[in-house]
């Protein structure tokens, strides 16, 4: 043993220790100082997956998909989605017939839909004049599916995307959002228009009050929206989102500064379009809802994923969608194809009379704002909003920076002010998630599980863990085969 040595075995004992705390403990009992690192090994240290992990993250197939990513990000960043347009959606959504009925998250049949997504199909049912009443219509809607005169298909096949329980029915109007980038010409993604909060179909709410509103929406609201957006010309959603996030919005749970500049954009052009008092409902109808806006952030953040999408050997998310009962996600290189785990409980704030035992698992297409770059990953731009979802304005900023660790950059347009301008962390990887042990954030509202009650809650929420690893398992043996 070398002199040095000894003088260091000589003096007092300092460790840093990197593992189980129980492992140190008998360092700790002989008097040496001991500090505990806050360490997990990558990919929670399963074997298998960190063999996978490290095949994608060096080497010759490492490099490739680094090289994927920043081209999939680049394609991101390019896209410019502008809002064109309102629509009926068997007249404007890829493959809409009057016998489907699309949904939120990844696939799922009448046996395995949870309250609110039953409710808002018994809702449809009604809507499109399928059944007389309620009654007949929830008898109709297990009959239909059962005999297969209703098909039911994610909103993401059809490059729509829906809140909560997400159904769009053919009768429907949508909003419509084109991508004017030269890479991405053409390219089209859809909504409904949001109905406001309480009891709405999105929640599984199916009542005439219900059914009275998504009347006024389709018979009146959706005509004028549509002339004014013709008479005014295409909006760049991608620019009023920068502002909003500016103005304290984060463009999933918070949408009043965004759908206050929507406002103050179509107003002038309704005025001119409708006749006093249709103008009139129109401006109360949105100004009522500081949601509306959700509605075209959702296709918005939509139409900036399908550019991403079919980019080789690229490892980015670019859908996370829940149906109530599972978790789905796909990867770029990989479209189409769902990786699922079960949806999760929601982890936040109970309006008066409600408990965590009152709420649906997690849902919604509601996550492709995550998926983005807004949403739970801009919380620093919404200091106003962290109270709601149940944590304060130092949770947001160190919520927004940890995001900005699992992702491939950040947004060159949407900057927050909190972080000196920075822009929000955007393109999700999924070796970066593994890696780190960091899960993505969600902030969501909390759904009753019991068709019609409504929204009784929000808060913060995370995917599954079977999702990311199963898509590292198909991902790595698609790159390293």
């Amino acid at each position: 043993m070398t002199a040095a040595a000894k003088s260091l075995l000589g003096g007092p004992v300092e460790i840093v220790h990197l593992g189980l705390a129980s492992v140190a403990a008998a360092a700790g009992a002989t008097g040496a100082r001991v500090t505990l690192a806050d360490f997990t090994p990558p990919a929670g240290g399963d074997p298998a997956r960190m063999a996978q992990l490290a095949g994608v993250l060096s080497g010759p197939p490492g490099l490739a998909v680094d090289e994927a990513n920043s081209r999939t990000l680049a394609r991101i960043l390019a896209s410019r989605p502008h809002l064109v347009g309102v629509g009926i959606a068997r007249d404007v959504i890829p493959g809409m017939t009057d016998g489907l009925f699309l949904h939120a998250g990844p696939p799922i049949g009448w046996d395995r839909m949870c309250g609110p997504m039953r409710g808002a199909v018994i809702g449809g049912v009604l809507l499109e004049g399928l059944a007389p009443d309620a009654a007949a219509a929830a008898a109709a809607a297990e009959q239909y599916a059962a005999s297969g005169s209703v098909a039911f298909d994610p909103c993401h096949h059809h490059h729509a995307v829906g809140p909560m329980a997400g159904v769009i029915t053919p009768s429907m109007p949508v909003w419509i959002i084109e991508d004017r980038s030269d890479a991405g010409a053409g390219t089209r993604t859809f909504c409904t228009l949001n109905e406001g909060l309480g009891k709405v179909l999105r929640y599984g709410a199916y009542s005439d009050e219900v059914l009275q509103r998504l009347r006024f929406i389709a018979g009146e609201l959706a005509p004028v929206l549509a002339a004014a957006v013709a008479a005014l010309g295409p909006i760049d959603l991608r620019l009023l989102m920068a502002q909003a996030l500016q103005m304290g919005d984060e463009g999933h749970n918070r949408n009043r500064a965004a759908t206050s500049l929507l406002i103050r954009m179509l107003a002038p052009a309704i005025v001119r379009t409708a006749d006093r008092d249709r103008a009139a409902r129109a401006i109360e109808f949105m100004a009522g809802n500081d949601h509306f806006f959700l509605n075209l952030s959702m296709p918005m953040a939509k139409c900036m994923l399908l550019a991403a999408e079919g980019e080789p050997h690229s490892s980015l998310v670019t859908v996370m969608a829940r149906n109530g009962t599972d978790f789905g996600i796909q990867v770029a290189s990989m479209p189409g194809r769902w990786f699922v785990g079960p949806a999760q409980a929601v982890r936040g704030l109970y309006f008066p009379g409600y408990a965590a035992a009152d709420a649906n698992p997690d849902i919604g297409d509601s996550a492709i704002t995550e998926t983005a770059g807004i949403g739970g990953f801009a919380m620093a731009a919404a200091p106003a909003i962290v109270q709601f979802i149940g944590g304060d304005a130092a949770d947001a900023l160190a919520t927004t920076e940890r995001m900005g660790r699992i992702t491939a950059g950040r947004h060159d347009v949407w900057a927050v002010p909190a972080l000196g301008f920075a822009g929000t962390p955007v393109g999700i990887d999924l070796r970066a998630v593994e890696e780190l042990n960091v899960l993505p954030v969600i902030n969501t509202g909390i759904a009753h599980r019991t068709a019609g009650i409504g929204q009784v809650g929000a808060g913060l929420v995370h995917p599954p863990w079977e999702c990311f690893h199963a898509a590292l398992a198909a991902f790595a043996q698609k790159e390293l085969s």
